[in-house]
């Protein structure tokens, strides 16, 4: 992806996390960013780690669980205003714990038929056709 030097850019990672048939989303938090939107959990890319050292992070940090990414699904490019964004989808398997709310506002085990009842950033509507193919 070809960046405007006048937009900053950043790397997310984001989990595609399956149990019992289920995806996991998360609520942003009120007040920031997106705020009260339902998204695939995840944030974005610190210093020399990887993508998948990222979103390990990430998801332990905001829910407090251990995962394996396994492969990458799909990767987004979107602009927020002055950010440019490039949103990577990635399959993961829940290793240990149960998911808490730590750095969200909730948390939901939803079918991939129901992800069109949350309202999604356009970045994370883009893998639902993918999700429920």
């Amino acid at each position: 992806m070809r960046k405007n030097s006048s937009k900053r850019h950043f790397n997310v990672a984001a989990g595609i996390i399956w149990k019992g048939g289920k995806l996991l989303i998360t609520k942003r938090p009120e007040g920031g960013h997106l705020s009260g939107f339902w998204e695939f959990p995840g944030g974005k890319q610190e210093g020399n780690e990887s993508l998948t050292q990222c979103l390990e992070r990430e998801i332990r940090e905001e829910l407090g669980i251990s995962i394996k990414p396994s492969r990458l699904l799909l990767t987004v490019n979107h602009e927020y205003g002055s950010k440019q964004v490039s949103l990577h989808f990635f399959e993961c398997s829940l290793l240990s714990g149960q998911p808490q709310v730590l750095q969200c506002a909730e948390i939901r085990w939803v079918r991939p038929e129901e992800l069109h009842l949350y309202h999604m950033p356009p970045p994370d509507q883009k893998i639902i056709p993918l999700l429920l193919s």
